[in-house]
């Protein structure tokens, strides 16, 4: 569980190394996160018709003040999360041994792939030029 607020703790940390169930832990953190404040935002709009148009579910928040809140705390929680997930992404790279630059092929169509792979790949084993293992590891004698 501790795990799961790590990149809380390293809040804008770029260097070292994470694991994958630190990386997948704040992912399903913030996953779980956004579904609360979006079923709150629902629950205060009322039931929406589903014919309705985007211009109508805008009436409909406007004429709903109390989504305003939670429409901020959805803005707050965007701001303050972005650094964190940021971070916690690149360190994930860095346990493959790759840089952190490979993030902005996430700007692209296919980035989202690369990145998930990266995710989901082991780290190398023992010490590379990012940190030590944090797993504990010790690097594979050849």
């Amino acid at each position: 569980m501790s795990l799961m607020f790590q990149p809380l703790r390293k809040y804008a940390t770029f260097s070292g190394r994470a694991r994958r169930k630190e990386y997948w832990l704040w992912q399903l953190f913030v996953a779980l996160l956004y579904t609360a404040l979006t079923i709150w935002l629902v629950s205060t709009l009322g039931p929406i018709p589903e014919t309705a148009t985007a211009d109508e579910m805008m009436a409909q928040m406007n004429g709903a003040p109390a989504a305003m809140y939670p429409m901020i705390a959805i803005g707050l929680a965007s701001l303050l999360l972005f650094l964190p997930s940021l971070a916690v992404t690149v360190r994930r790279i860095h346990d493959s041994g790759n840089s952190g630059w490979w993030i902005l092929l996430g700007l692209t169509a296919v980035g989202g792939i690369v990145i998930l792979v990266f995710a989901l790949i082991d780290g190398t084993p023992g010490p590379n030029r990012y940190g030590a293992d944090p797993k504990g590891r010790a690097a594979p004698a050849y």
